[in-house]
């Protein structure tokens, strides 16, 4: 074959423009964290939460569960709005309340002390161990709203974090609390 007559060359082929970017998502989003890192810092308060909404062990290692993969599938849908730890108590309210409609039958039994403190005396322990039983008694038996904001304040969310948690003004947080505390101190005996 002549070499006037050679085959064309193929053309380059154009670069692909970027994917364009859902308007939900800021341009700035930070990127989804892995679930792995999200459980290690988060799990213990996530643990908390449970333990909040179910008082059987098994019942609450279910409900933890559940969470932990709510929380999986809502990681990527994290923005950056809210802080993580916000986003992450949100999502797991959001699942115990599920939870909850599901099972109204929860169970009143009491909270296993599975770390005691070594170095309390047996009657410290006891009465250690009766008075967050006594608490968390207590707090399950708040109306949902006022134990969400209980839960989370003992977590050591500032109002405005549990505010954004919960989708609620901040305002309505410091109601909740206030009542809360009132009827838990009026439950408990003790004095305002």
């Amino acid at each position: 074959m002549p070499a006037a007559m050679a085959a064309p060359r193929p053309l380059p082929r154009p670069a692909r423009p970027p994917e364009p970017r859902s308007p939900a998502a800021p341009m700035d989003a930070p990127a989804s964290p892995r679930i792995e890192d999200v459980l290690a810092e988060h799990g213990p308060m996530l643990a908390r939460i449970a333990g909040s909404y179910e008082a059987e062990p098994a019942r609450r290692d279910d409900l933890l569960q559940e969470v932990s993969l709510a929380v999986w599938k809502a990681l990527p849908r994290w923005r950056g709005e809210a802080s993580l730890r916000t986003f992450v108590a949100r999502v797991a309210h959001n699942r115990a309340i599920d939870h909850l409609a599901r099972e109204r039958n929860a169970r009143g039994e009491e909270l296993h002390d599975e770390h005691p403190d070594p170095g309390a005396t047996p009657v410290q322990h006891a009465e250690s161990h009766q008075r967050r039983t006594g608490l968390v008694a207590a707090v399950r038996q708040l109306p949902l709203g006022q134990r969400q904001v209980v839960v989370l304040a003992l977590e050591g969310f500032a109002l405005r974090e549990i505010g954004e948690a919960l989708g609620v003004e901040e305002n309505t947080v410091a109601q909740r609390l206030s009542r809360a505390r009132r009827q838990l101190n009026q439950w408990l005996g003790e004095t305002a």
